[in-house]
């Protein structure tokens, strides 16, 4: 074992690894996470400018549109909880078996997760659909929202079932690097979600003006466009990956053993996650319409910042996986390394994107000037968030592919179900009644991400300086 000595430049400097032989080539290893990283960041970064649009579109309808929109949002990720977990288990048991060199056993996997998927999705289906008042109560519907949200969700719920089955496909494809499956996937259901938002939102091109119901349609529509085209590719017969079907369902315990502990750990921090989300946005929700409008727009930068680190997260999370498959704990240590690195790169840029286009970004979605000005202030503070917010999505995303999705629970427990609405309440409401000119109804919640995102990110560097993870098995 030995530390490349040779690596002078700080970029392909990794003090405190010792590699075993043979020793990876640093330049390597950057083309492996960029191969992966790249088609998973554009694909994000498109994703979110997309589903900006999409509430731009919205926005067109008034600030009560906006908000009703938003308000479904949380409901929709709670139901997809074991849908995630699931495809959190997925993406590390494929790579796992892929860099053990174990196609079979990586068909298997995938097989027997999408069968798990049809009866989760067929569950979540029902209960948003018929569930869908209650939910839209307890998110923190209004008058001004209710009616709207309720026939929003309905409509999107039936979508569910493609939406999980989307979701198993690409995690599998990720898994094996195949990022550039899954933003073809991806970006194409989008775009037909932006055409059908303009034919089906306002009327155009012959069709209805449905308001927030063409906007639910489109939404349903585009997922089961997704659906269709993930599945084009996992029956291909030339595929690494190729999907099978059998009746009745084939399962093998050390598989669903995998797909157990990794869920597990996923679904309790996926829980934490949307239970901490829903408190955050109801607190915000009763704050005013205009606010909340407010809090939704600058979610989509947000969101951007989260999809630009995820898609790094997605080429740490393979390759940590294919690692500790392939016996290499040390490669492993090396590819979060440059995960974060790579992070500090999307980082930069996004801060500088909002620093200078901060006043104006409010205009692409709504006129209202209350809610202008709450998006203007609004992204002070978060853009003090976004370096440890990227940093804590790439940490989550590589312990995730090594299986210690356990300790990622604990730090979602701590920070976002107890920590941020704790502070999101704070600044909102006591600190904004004391000082209002501070304008903490619209800076508070934006305060409370920044905190969330530094603790979190100091929790898992501890972590990954640990090691612990390097040795869990699965």
């Amino acid at each position: 074992m030995s530390e490349n000595r040779k690596w002078k430049n700080p970029l392909f400097n990794f003090s405190g690894i010792r590699f075993q032989e043979p020793v990876p080539s640093a330049k390597g290893l950057y083309r492996q996470n960029l191969a992966i990283a790249l088609p998973a960041t554009v694909e994000g970064a498109l994703l979110s400018i997309i589903g900006s649009i999409d509430t731009m579109m919205v926005g067109r309808l008034g600030p009560a549109a906006i908000a009703a929109v938003g308000l479904t949002n949380q409901p929709r990720m709670v139901l997809l909880i074991l849908a995630q977990a699931l495809c959190v288990g997925t993406t590390a048991l494929v790579a796992r078996r892929k860099g053990a060199g174990d196609r079979a056993a990586a068909n298997a996997v995938l097989s027997q997760s999408m069968y798990v998927m049809t009866l989760l999705g067929a569950i979540m289906m029902c209960l948003g659909f018929f569930g869908a008042r209650p939910f839209m109560r307890f998110a923190g519907a209004n008058e001004d929202t209710l009616e709207l949200s309720v026939q929003y969700f309905r409509i999107i719920s039936l979508g569910l079932m493609f939406n999980c089955w989307s979701l198993c496909l690409c995690a599998a494809m990720r898994a094996i690097g195949k990022t550039t499956i899954t933003m073809v996937t991806n970006i194409t259901a989008n775009l037909v979600n932006v055409f059908l938002n303009y034919c089906l939102i306002g009327g155009h091109l012959g069709f209805p003006a449905l308001g927030v119901r063409g906007a639910a349609i489109a939404t349903a529509t585009g997922t089961a466009v997704s659906c269709a085209i993930a599945f084009g590719f996992a029956l291909k017969k030339d595929g690494y990956l190729r999907l099978r079907v059998s009746f009745p369902p084939k399962f093998d315990g050390e598989t669903m053993r995998g797909l157990m502990t990794v869920g597990s750990g996923s679904i309790a921090e996926s829980a934490f996650l949307r239970i901490g989300f829903l408190m955050t946005s109801k607190l915000v929700a009763g704050i005013g319409t205009a606010e909340f409008a407010a809090y939704q727009i600058v979610s989509q930068v947000t969101s951007l910042s989260f999809t630009l680190g995820d898609g790094v997260a997605t080429a740490g999370a393979t390759m940590v996986g294919q690692s500790l498959g392939a016996r290499r704990p040390d490669i492993a240590r090396a590819n979060v390394t440059i995960a974060r690195r790579l992070s500090y790169i999307t980082s930069a840029l996004l801060m500088a994107l909002i620093l200078v286009f901060r006043t104006s970004v409010g205009r692409l979605f709504t006129t209202d000037e209350a809610v202008l000005t709450g998006v203007a202030l609004a992204f002070w503070p978060v853009l003090l968030g976004v370096l440890p917010q990227n940093g804590r999505v790439v940490f989550s995303g590589c312990l995730r592919g090594a299986g210690d999705v356990k300790y990622v629970a604990a730090c979602a427990l701590i920070s976002v179900t107890v920590l941020r609405p704790i502070f999101t309440w704070l600044f909102s409401y006591p600190m904004d009644a004391a000082l209002p000119a501070w304008h903490f109804a619209v800076t508070g919640p934006w305060i409370a991400f920044t905190v969330d995102a530094w603790i979190r990110d100091l929790l898992l560097l501890r972590r990954v300086r640990r090691g612990e993870w390097l040795q869990i098995r699965l």
